[in-house]
């Protein structure tokens, strides 16, 4: 039953005869996780807690950074530094102290994705890695959850619901995972600040028509969104009975490996400035894109974007000793590793964190 307080708050859903207080106990008593609590997961959040949600888990293992701040509303300059998925949770309960909030600081990684997804009614997607969507896809189809996908970039977005009612998953509309070279990210490319806005308000819209049972959910189809002109298509795609079949422990592990996390030695902006200032330097790389390079590196770094390490590789050291680093140090991540196995160079250290552990360590 409603309470006195929550028929207030929820008044203008209640004079819904789609909602009405049967609709908002049903509300009430759903339970909602959210991974990614960055641009996607920001708005999806704010408007589901104050849509009156029961229950909301909020999974993310990352700090908030002030590169965040532009599109992540949750979040202000005093929250620097903090873990977003607690940040996400305080701005969540002074929003609406009458829903639960649940913290998950982690990553959602094949070892507990099953134990994040089995407590919840339904999955929404905020994550911006490949690895992950295909994790959580596969874990919602093993454990029988609707699926609420949302992604950006630059300047354009998608929504879809997978896995809903009988209807397509994520894999039968993407088989098969980009390579680390296709899968473009924000670090690397850029996104305007209030494009996850619109998506992510988007999937919150969708979340509530799988729990309320109204309207036209997006299954099967896939909402496109151009800011630049303001035009939306919705393109539509059928089940895949092999690809929809695919699931947690069926599915190719090697799909989930970013998500696990690339295993590389790596080294800490304090310790990267030593090594600098030894007799021996080591050999700096830098991985991101060229923009990203001109607006600030460190002293002497060459540059090889990761989409052109095939290219660069024999201009490389395969001896010395080599510090690879992009943004954030993902990118660099997964160049050490493909450096490692697929060129044979050795002594390489990534650096945790990247230029954002550099410029906030000086």
């Amino acid at each position: 039953m409603l309470s006195p307080e929550e028929r207030q708050t929820y008044r203008r859903h209640l004079q819904l005869p789609e909602i009405g207080e049967a609709g908002q106990e049903r509300l009430k008593a759903a339970r909602v996780l959210v991974v990614g609590a960055g641009g996607l997961g920001c708005p999806v959040l704010q408007y589901l807690a104050a849509a009156g949600v029961g229950t909301l888990g909020i999974v993310d293992a990352d700090v908030v950074e002030r590169s965040n701040l532009h599109r992540q509303i949750l979040f202000g300059p005093a929250d620097l530094g903090q873990p977003k998925a607690e940040a996400a949770a305080r701005a969540v309960q002074r929003l609406n102290p009458l829903v639960q909030v649940r913290v998950h600081r982690c990553r959602a990684v094949p070892a507990n994705v099953r134990e994040l997804v089995e407590d919840y009614d339904v999955v929404v997607d905020g994550s911006d890695n490949f690895p992950t969507r295909y994790l959580l896809n596969d874990a919602c189809v093993l454990l029988g959850k609707p699926l609420v996908s949302g992604a950006i970039y630059k300047f354009e977005g998608q929504v879809s619901v997978f896995n809903y009612a009988g209807g397509p998953t994520y894999r039968c509309l993407f088989p098969q995972p980009p390579t680390a070279a296709e899968a473009p990210n924000c670090d690397a490319t850029g996104v305007l600040g209030v494009l996850p806005g619109l998506v992510g308000t988007a999937q919150a819209t969708e979340t509530l028509k799988v729990l309320l049972g109204i309207g036209e959910v997006l299954s099967g189809r896939l909402w496109l969104f151009d800011a630049l002109t303001f035009a939306t298509r919705t393109l539509k795609f059928a089940r895949r009975p092999e690809q929809a079949a695919l699931h947690l422990g069926t599915a190719p592990a090697a799909d989930y490996a970013e998500a696990c996390g690339a295993d590389v030695a790596s080294v800490t902006a304090a310790e990267l400035a030593a090594l600098l200032n030894s007799a021996h330097p080591p050999f700096l790389l830098d991985v991101r894109e060229a923009h990203e390079y001109a607006n600030g590196h460190l002293p002497g770094a060459v540059l090889l974007p990761l989409g052109e390490l095939a290219k660069g590789v024999a201009g490389l050291p395969h001896q010395h000793p080599m510090v690879v680093y992009c943004h954030s140090g993902r990118r660099s991540a997964q160049a050490v590793e493909r450096l490692q196995t697929e060129f044979g160079l050795v002594n390489l250290l990534n650096l945790t964190g990247g230029m954002v552990a550099w410029e906030d360590a000086a």
